[in-house]
């Protein structure tokens, strides 16, 4: 996943911010994942227009980079590892759960 992390203070972005949001440094492109850690997790039930309940909603801290969120088909567990996978149509960060 592209984003960005500050060259003074080493602070990590997954926005196309124009200086660091921690302390105004500069930044230069980065890459990160495609594996993580699920910080939270949960499953939408609740229809909305353009979702078919239910998927899973991940909280992703990516290995050395930002935290993300990402749609999953299931809930991992809290703590549990994920892997990005390509973006869906609509733009969506994807995960798998890892074994």
């Amino acid at each position: 996943m592209a984003g960005l992390r500050c060259a003074a203070c080493g602070e990590v972005a997954a926005f196309a911010w124009p200086r660091c949001p921690n302390c105004a440094g500069e930044v230069t492109p980065a890459e990160f994942g495609p594996e993580g850690t699920v910080w939270s997790a949960t499953v939408v039930r609740i229809p909305i227009p353009g979702r078919t309940p239910p998927y899973a909603l991940v909280y992703v801290d990516l290995d050395d980079g930002p935290r993300v969120l990402a749609h999953g088909d299931e809930a991992p567990s809290i703590g549990g590892r994920v892997r990005l996978l390509e973006s869906s149509p609509d733009g969506d960060l994807r995960v798998e759960v890892l074994t």
